[in-house]
C-alpha cells in the first residue's frame, strides 16, 4: 500500500483532529507574542520564522503529539523547507509521529469586494505540489473569507475555491477548502445558507474520484453542514476555531456530530516560551485532549 493510501486510510477511519500549525508571514508575529515572544526579540523575517518553527518543533516533539488523538498537522510552506530532529519535517510527522502532514498552499488574501475576500494568485502551484508529494506530504490547505452573506460574491468564492481544489486533486492530492465566515459577520447564518447551497452544487459537479475535505466555520445551527458530511465526494468536514476562544469552539464543536476539529490559536491557547517543558507538555496534553474530545462527538 503507498504511503498515501496509509494516510488516506487513517484521516478516513481513526478519530481525531487536525492540528493546524500553518501560521504565515501575517499571522507569525501574533502567534509568537500570545507564546510570550515579542517583535522585540526579531529583527528580520529569517529571524522570526525560526522562532515561530523552534515553537512548532517544540509542539510537535512534544510527547503529547502524536497520531493517537491527531490525524493530522497542516504546515506552512517555510516548515516544509526546514528540518525536526535532523529529518524534513513532513517527514519527521509521518515516519516518527503518525500525524500526516498538510501543506497550507494558498498565498494569502485579496481585498475585499462583494462580501468576500478572495484567494490571491497561487503562482508555481504545479512545481509546490510536487514538492510536498516528494515529501509525503497526503494534502493541502487554502483559506479565502466571508464577510456578508452576498450572493455572488460568496458563488465566486467557492468557485475559485473549487478550480484550485480540482488542480489539486488532478496532482495526487487532497484539497481542504476552507471558505472562513467570518464569526463577527453580523449576518453570520445568511452567509452558511447561502456557502452550504454553493458546496453542494459544487461537490455534485465533481467526478466520483475526485475526495475533497472542507475547513468551515463552525455554525449557528448544530449539524448545518451533515448534507456536505454526507456526500460521497466528501473525507471530512472539519471546523476551524476562528477566534473564538478553546472552550467555546470546543463548545460549539461538539454540538456538530461527525464533524472534527481543525483548531490553529485555539490549540497554542495557554502554551508559552517561559514554561517549563513540564508544564508546557502538560498544557498541550490538556489541549489537546479537550479537542480530542469534542471531535468525537
Amino acid at each position: 500500500m503507498s504511503v498515501y493510501q496509509d494516510q488516506l486510510s487513517k484521516v478516513r477511519t481513526q478519530q481525531g483532529f487536525i492540528a493546524a500549525l500553518d501560521q504565515s508571514g501575517g499571522s507569525t508575529p501574533k502567534a509568537l507574542r500570545l507564546y510570550g515572544i515579542g517583535e522585540e526579540n526579531y529583527s528580520n523575517d529569517d529571524e522570526m520564522f525560526a522562532l515561530v518553527h523552534q515553537m512548532r518543533t517544540r509542539i510537535i516533539t512534544s510527547p503529547a503529539f502524536n497520531g493517537d488523538r491527531i490525524l493530522c498537522a497542516i504546515l506552512f510552506e517555510n516548515t516544509l523547507d526546514r528540518e525536526i530532529e535532523g529529518q524534513n519535517s513532513a517527514r519527521y510527522l509521518w515516519d516518527v509521529k503518525n500525524v500526516v502532514p498538510i501543506l497550507k498552499v494558498d498565498k494569502g488574501l485579496a481585498d475585499a469586494a462583494d462580501g468576500v475576500q478572495l484567494m490571491k494568485p497561487i503562482p508555481n502551484l504545479a512545481e509546490l505540489l510536487e514538492k510536498a508529494k516528494a515529501q509525503n506530504v497526503f494534502g493541502t490547505k487554502m483559506r479565502s473569507v466571508i464577510k456578508s452573506a452576498n450572493a455572488g460574491g460568496i458563488e465566486a468564492n467557492v468557485a475559485q475555491q473549487f478550480e484550485i481544489g480540482r488542480e489539486i486533486v488532478a496532482a495526487g492530492l487532497t484539497p481542504i477548502i476552507e471558505p472562513e465566515i467570518d464569526i463577527n459577520a453580523p449576518d453570520k447564518a445568511e452567509c452558511e445558507a447561502l456557502l452550504r447551497d454553493q458546496l453542494i452544487a459544487h461537490l455534485n459537479k465533481l467526478d466520483a474520484s475526485e475526495l475533497v475535505m472542507f475547513k468551515l466555520t463552525l455554525p449557528e445551527e448544530p449539524n448545518f453542514y451533515q448534507p456536505c458530511q454526507d456526500h460521497a465526494n466528501m473525507l471530512k468536514v472539519v471546523a476551524l476555531s476562528g477566534g473564538y476562544t478553546r472552550e467555546e469552539a470546543n463548545r460549539r464543536l461538539a454540538q456538530n456530530n461527525g464533524m472534527i476539529a481543525s483548531f490553529s490559536r485555539a490549540l497554542t491557547e495557554g502554551l508559552s516560551a517561559q514554561q517549563s517543558d513540564e508544564e508546557f507538555n502538560s498544557m498541550l496534553d490538556g489541549s489537546i485532549q479537550s479537542i480530542f474530545d469534542a471531535s468525537c462527538t
